[in-house]
């Protein structure tokens, strides 16, 4: 079967203003973690592998946004395929630039890294825009993401991979985990009830 997304889904979701977005925050991240490592090592690019996947699933999360979602409801198509594929049609572009912009000691703080916060920061965004709507869909993250980079611990492992895992370097499987199980669930969640309805 296949599914096709028509031209003014694409514009009443703002995609094309989303992906402009993103390529926005993969240059920023770029910068930012060259200048890091150029004065440090890799260590430093920690708030770039944190801030970065926050942004870009700010800017996924407000782009799940239905102007008209009573006209999704009464449609005799089923919108979930369509939903999923808006939802993956940004995540994996937006992570395997991060990746790129990030690139090196995969053990450490690299591509990884980035590619898994940015999974797990878009499932919490696709679950929140299910949830408590589009428009509002970054804060969760934004909340949890300020709160773990202030209190997780330095030393990465532990029980800290699991409520800390944005903070963990790449190969910590408990934060692949966490953040793996976040994404299938807020994409699920998204894709079977769409964006939450919202007044004005």
């Amino acid at each position: 079967m296949t599914v096709a997304i028509p031209v003014p889904y694409l514009r009443t979701r703002a995609v094309p203003r989303t992906f402009a977005s993103l390529a926005c925050v993969v240059l920023l991240a770029a910068w930012a973690a060259d200048r890091l490592e150029a004065h440090f090592d890799h260590s430093a690019r920690v708030p770039v592998l944190v801030l970065a996947p926050m942004l870009v699933s700010a800017a996924i999360g407000t782009s799940l946004y239905a102007a008209a979602d009573e006209l999704d409801r009464t449609a005799v198509r089923r919108w979930w395929p369509r939903r999923l594929l808006h939802l993956l049609a940004l995540t994996v572009p937006a992570a395997a630039a991060l990746a790129l912009a990030v690139p090196g000691h995969p053990e450490s703080f690299g591509a990884p890294g980035m590619i898994r916060n940015v999974l797990g920061a878009t499932g919490v965004a696709a679950a929140s825009a299910a949830l408590i709507g589009a428009r509002l869909s970054w804060l969760p993250m934004t909340v949890y993401g300020g709160a773990v980079y202030l209190a997780a611990p330095r030393t990465p492992g532990g029980a800290a991979s699991v409520w800390a895992w944005l903070m963990q370097p790449g190969p910590q499987s408990g934060a692949w985990v966490v953040a793996s199980v976040a994404y299938v669930a807020g994409a699920t969640l998204f894709a079977v009830r769409g964006p939450r309805r919202e007044r004005g």
